[in-house]
């Protein structure tokens, strides 16, 4: 194990970021050069706190199964290349969940349930920044090729997981991208302070490198049907993420400058990236609101404060979280506690346990204001507070209140797969839909979760394919598809 006494003498420490004032004038990763570089110096005695329990309940909390003990004794002892090794064992792209992971191993750590527990999210970057600086990250073509060829359907976690999987067991595969450039949400949905698209980049190049065909610019379900898709491939993968956003149906909603936050940020994104965007979505001078208080929400807050806003507020229809793990929340869980991202240091207020009426207009028919109630939960329904409703400025709304599920025209429907209860794509303990030779990884089957879940579906989903094709299959299977994650 690490310091045998590291998790009783040596206190959690996180890495700084740089300071406000200084990074919201640009679009660079809120660490100086990055988390894993801004780690470094105190990264080998962070990882010596893990205790190498018994029981590593990180491995519980973690859907990727990562070998968190192992590579935490690996960093300690300074053999970064076996701790890499160890890391990509489990998960094709630390690097994306290394920044973007909230990070339920660490919920889950045993050290936590009476001190602050092991930083596995920090180990975790470091080690593959660190891989990658070192030249330690390179590609791996198959030995030989199958023969059998796959159609991959999205380009975002789950199906560049699958993609890189089914590349390495020797199949031919060919992803499949809407956008003009692979990467998903990875690319035009997580703004630059959050995840340099740099690290996406790279994968991509290493892929390509290992004989993942990467085809963008094509709507599958529109210039390529479905039915041509069954034919030209062996098998095909829908990673088409849960893309259908919830909307606010309310009086005034057809207002101008009322927006979905997949509409504001893959704008900035590129913008940031050096791209022309016409008509751009901007907060620059405006009052800003934002719907929706979880990730997405705190992007658009913090996109929104590099655009020079007058003002930003978030809203959440729920109360405010206690800062302490509720009791009906215990250890292991992913206790829903008061979190404070980068974004929310820089600028903003958030205001709990409200509801928007109403949105209304100037003259020209653009957004002026919301009128706001106060909301309790009353036998299990929000009501409204008495005397609590208000109106507050705004020229700028962002919807940031989640998805509900795959878009059902074009693709989906071509191939009449069989949707689950909630609106997902189903299918079976092998990832297959209820077509043969047609599977489903991510938020497509699953629907809208976590990035570190989508690539393990992703792996998993692969190995059912593989299973399919070959008739046996030496992939990892993380998961199976009705997991649901150790969450309250």
């Amino acid at each position: 194990m690490p310091d045998p006494r590291g998790f009783l003498t040596t206190p959690r420490q996180v890495a700084d970021r740089r300071p406000v004032q200084e990074r919201v004038k640009d679009w660079n990763e809120v660490y100086p050069g990055g988390p894993g570089k801004a780690l470094l110096p105190i990264i080998t005695e962070q990882a010596g706190r893990c205790m190498d329990c018994g029981i590593p309940f990180c491995h519980n909390g973690c859907p990727l199964g990562n070998l968190i003990p192992e590579w935490n004794d690996l960093v300690w002892r300074e053999d970064w290349e076996e701790a890499l090794e160890r890391l990509h064992a489990t998960n094709n792209f630390p690097e994306f969940t290394g920044r973007l992971c909230p990070a339920p191993c660490e919920t889950a750590c045993v050290v936590g349930i009476n001190r602050d527990p092991v930083t596995i999210k920090n180990v975790e970057v470091s080690i593959i920044d660190k891989g990658w600086e070192s030249g330690l990250v390179r590609p791996e073509p198959p030995e030989w090729l199958t023969g059998k060829t796959v159609a991959v359907v999205g380009s975002g976690p789950a199906g560049l997981a699958a993609a890189q999987q089914l590349t390495r067991a020797g199949h031919t595969v060919a992803v499949y991208e809407r956008d003009d450039k692979p990467g998903g949400l990875l690319r035009y949905g997580i703004p630059e302070f959050k995840m340099e698209k740099v690290q996406v980049d790279r994968r991509i190049s290493q892929m390509r490198k290992e004989g993942t065909i990467f085809r963008c610019g094509s709507s599958v379900g529109d210039t390529v049907t479905g039915a041509q898709l069954r034919e030209r491939y062996d098998a095909v993968v829908l990673a088409i993420g849960a893309t259908v956003r919830r909307d606010l149906p309310i009086p005034g909603r057809e207002l101008g400058g009322v927006h979905q936050a997949m509409e504001f940020l893959p704008q900035a994104n590129r913008v940031a990236l050096g791209e022309r965007v016409e008509d751009q979505i901007s907060a620059a001078g405006k009052d800003v609101v934002i719907i929706g208080g979880g990730d997405t929400g705190a992007d658009c807050l913090g996109t929104s404060i590099r655009q020079q806003p007058r003002s930003v507020t978030q809203l959440e229809i729920l109360p405010r979280p206690s800062e302490e793990r509720p009791q009906n929340q215990p250890w292991p869980t992913y206790p829903m506690i008061y979190r404070v991202s980068s974004a929310h240091e820089e600028a903003g207020e958030r205001v709990y346990a409200v509801n928007t009426k109403e949105f209304l207009g100037d003259d020209a028919g653009n957004v002026s204001a919301l009128r706001l109630v106060d909301v309790q939960m009353v036998d299990g329904r929000f009501e409204p507070v008495e005397d609590t409703e208000r109106e507050i400025p705004a020229q700028l709304v962002l919807f940031a209140m989640g998805f509900t599920g795959p878009e059902r025209d074009g693709l989906v429907e071509q191939l009449e797969v069989e949707l689950d209860e909630r609106g997902n794509i189903r299918r079976d303990r092998h990832y297959m839909s209820s077509k043969d030779g047609v599977f489903v990884a991510g938020d497509a089957g699953r629907g809208q979760s976590l990035i570190v879940w989508a690539l393990a579906e992703g792996r998993a989903c692969a190995a059912g394919v593989d299973g399919y094709l070959s008739g046996s299959t030496n992939l990892p299977a993380p998961i199976p598809p009705t997991a649901r994650p150790v969450m309250a």
